[in-house]
């Protein structure tokens, strides 16, 4: 099949390019072959993304506004963001690359104006030397045939503890094992494999933060004690829970602390008094810049692992500010602006969240979100 792009831009450009596809076998071929001998890119969403991939592809998104200017062009730094990955394609290391959605078989039934259109279109402009296909079927028919080449979100393995430590040096003494309060039950929640949320009483808890494997917290209040400074790198963001403070002055701060704890092979403990609104606020806006995700799409991300999450409202429109600076960061246009907002629209418009069912391991904490919202 052939395909016929035509660009409106100052100097119009027309590309002709075969694309054709690749069976399930052929890709199950290439990636055994022990060599990087292609880049399997995922032009899934996020969420599908996260669920479950195949080992080693690399995720495509692209904001709103992108696509609304795609008729410019898309760059290569568009598809690819990671500058290593994407020097590695142009220095000739990846012969091909291999583009999927959920389950189109060929371009024909692929969305024109979506993700895998859009990356097929701009690797056929820029002039990188790579065979550009498409997997025939997607990630369902992938997945469906070798399932065992694709990761699925399994619980962290680690121990089963209480809620109230027998160490004496790991529990804050003031806490009580009656009347728990349900933001305090359960333990830590992954939200990356690096990154973790939960409550103050957590972050009490040393053999919990040593089974996990943190090596840094960020403490979001202003009243919780930093309790092992000894032990782990703290950050400390001194932010209330109510309508007037400024937490996303802190974003940015807060999120090259998380980068450089995961580039040095460590993992993160995000935490507030109960791990609800000040804590998730900066789980959320770390997931919308790495990942150039918008809010509602990070927060049901981060409401399927802890479903009691809930920033107050002056935090909601604070990282609706931020999701229209991250998107328009991410265009291609420097007219990028505000996603616009109808009058008589629902600003918090979220979906219902999945939830993530615990199994029972040892560390079941993990993956155990809480239903039932505290009375606050």
């Amino acid at each position: 099949m052939y395909l016929d792009f035509s660009f409106q831009s100052r100097r119009p450009t027309m590309v002709i390019m075969e694309v054709p596809t690749i069976d399930c076998a052929s890709l199950r071929g290439l990636l055994e072959d022990g060599v990087p001998g292609c880049l399997v890119l995922d032009c899934r969403s996020f969420l599908s993304f996260n669920s479950s991939h195949i080992s080693g592809s690399a995720n495509v998104r692209f904001s709103t506004i992108v696509r609304r200017r795609a008729r410019g062009g898309l760059g290569l730094e568009h598809i690819i963001p990671n500058e290593d990955t994407r020097s590695r394609l142009l220095s000739g290391e990846y012969p091909s690359v291999v583009l999927l959605d959920d389950r189109s078989l060929d371009s024909s039934q692929a969305k024109k104006d979506g993700t895998l259109m859009l990356a097929v279109t701009a690797l056929c402009r820029d002039p990188c030397g790579v065979r550009v296909l498409i997997l025939k079927g997607g990630f369902e028919a992938f997945s469906r045939e070798y399932p065992e080449m694709c990761t699925k979100p399994s619980p962290p393995q680690g121990l089963s503890l209480p809620l109230s430590s027998s160490h004496p040096e790991s529990a804050d003494p003031s806490c009580s094992p009656c009347n728990t309060p349900l933001y305090d039950q359960g333990g830590p929640v992954e939200i990356l494999p690096f990154l973790y949320l939960g409550s103050a009483y957590h972050a009490s808890r040393k053999d919990m933060l040593d089974m996990l494997g943190i090596t840094a917290l960020i403490n979001v209040s202003s009243n919780c004690p930093n309790h092992f400074e000894g032990s782990y790198l703290y950050k400390s963001i001194p932010v209330e829970d109510n309508h007037k403070a400024d937490i996303s002055s802190w974003f940015n701060e807060a999120i090259d602390f998380i980068d450089s704890v995961r580039n040095k092979g460590g993992r993160v403990f995000v935490h507030c008094q109960a791990g609800i609104s000040r804590s998730a606020t900066i789980c959320l806006a770390y997931l919308m810049r790495t990942n150039r995700v918008k809010l509602d799409e990070a927060f049901e991300f981060v409401k399927q692992r802890r479903s009691i999450i809930s920033p107050n409202f002056s935090f909601m429109g604070q990282l609706l500010q931020f999701e229209s600076q991250v998107l328009a960061s991410s265009s291609c246009s420097t007219e990028a602006g505000s996603p616009a907002i109808g009058n008589g629209s629902t600003v918090f418009n979220f979906p219902v969240s999945i939830p993530v069912h615990a199994s029972a391991n040892q560390l079941s904490f993990l993956h155990s979100p809480i239903t039932t919202s505290p009375s606050c």
